[in-house]
């Protein structure tokens, strides 16, 4: 039973359509993300379900009710940013209390709440301060304090942890992530990082043109792409030109591969780069593994592993080895092969 239901949802700014008859359904507790790059759709479906703009068409409920014709300040949304949006002028304390000041709760209530929610995101003692005395992750963590302490029903984050430096976003990932378990309260999170969708959300839309090109949990939306887009936006792949022999079977760089072809049109094959292995000519392998061959242009070390360039008849491909493998030298002839089950084949002039 979904507690966020979205139902087609369209917009248009002009002769423009920037969502496209949007529907899903999140479930009480559970952290979706809407992934995609920009101009996708994906920051203006928030911000028709926070109320910030009126969708042309469709609906939106939450546990039951629907809320699509109430006003911003009536929907009891968190909202967070991608700029944090704190008021400069304001200390860290009455930034967070706005939302509790705006509701005309007690004083002494406001008080009590804005101190918990500041524990709650490890901020304690840092009430009296201003938000420029503070680091982008503390400013951060202020936002996500000012949109829980209104204990909302629906969680909003907005590209929250684009502006933070790579090693203060993957530790914000982890703590955004345990805080929404620990509350156990509904969240939508957009975003562009496939790395934040993959480890902070339950479930991944993948958005591509105002539309929903795909959802599922992070292992089916990486292992079982249903579309080129989503093969070729999440995670890294290598696109290879195929052929189809007489016998309606696949053939990559003049091997002719033990699977079916599409019936009709040009098309290419998917395999990821990390469930490859390069081998020497004289090792054989097995019936249910895919086998090409060609030559080692170049190696090139990126920390936790090593991409291989190799060219063959079909043109070129990469390979990750682990750091620490040894690496084929340039211009060695190799073997590069892979299971049957990793190929994805998809149409060339698909979207």
């Amino acid at each position: 039973m979904s507690y966020l239901e979205l139902s087609g949802l369209q917009k248009r700014f002009g002769n423009a359509t920037a969502v496209d008859d949007v529907s899903l359904g999140v479930a009480k507790g559970e952290s979706v993300a809407l992934l995609g790059p920009s101009g996708c759709g994906k920051t203006t479906t928030l911000r028709m379900l926070a109320g910030l703009i009126d969708p042309d068409r469709g609906s939106i409920r939450v546990d039951g009710k629907d809320i699509t014709g109430l006003p911003a300040h009536r929907r009891n949304m968190g909202y967070v940013f991608q700029s944090y949006a704190l008021f400069p002028h304001l200390t860290v304390a009455r930034n967070v209390a706005f939302g509790l000041e705006e509701r005309r709760r007690a004083k002494a209530e406001i008080a009590r709440q804005v101190e918990e929610a500041l524990a709650l995101v490890r901020l304690s003692g840092l009430g009296a301060r201003k938000p420029r005395e503070l680091s982008g992750g503390q400013q951060q963590r202020v936002a996500l304090a000012r949109a829980l302490v209104i204990h909302p029903s629906v969680l909003l984050l907005d590209e929250s942890l684009s502006n933070l430096d790579a090693k203060l976003r993957d530790a914000m990932r982890h703590e955004i992530r345990s805080i929404q378990r620990s509350l156990g309260i509904t969240t939508l999170f957009v975003t562009h990082d496939q790395v934040e969708a993959l480890t902070m959300c339950d479930r991944i839309a993948v958005m591509h043109r105002g539309r929903i090109a795909q959802i599922g949990t992070p292992e089916e939306i990486y292992e079982k792409p249903a579309t080129r887009f989503v093969a070729e936006f999440v995670g890294r792949a290598n696109a290879l030109p195929a052929e189809r022999t007489a016998e309606g079977k696949v053939r990559l760089w003049n091997e002719a591969l033990g699977f079916a072809a599409p019936a009709k049109g040009a098309f290419d094959v998917f395999v990821r780069p990390q469930r490859m292995r390069i081998l020497p000519l004289s090792e054989a392998t097995g019936p249910d593994a895919v086998r090409v061959t060609g030559r080692v242009l170049r190696s090139v070390f990126v920390g936790d592993h090593v991409e291989v360039l190799v060219e063959g008849a079909g043109g070129q491909l990469t390979v990750e080895m682990p750091s620490g493998s040894p690496a084929p030298g340039e211009g060695q002839a190799v073997a590069v092969v892979w299971p049957v089950a990793e190929s994805r084949v998809f149409a060339r002039d698909a979207a």
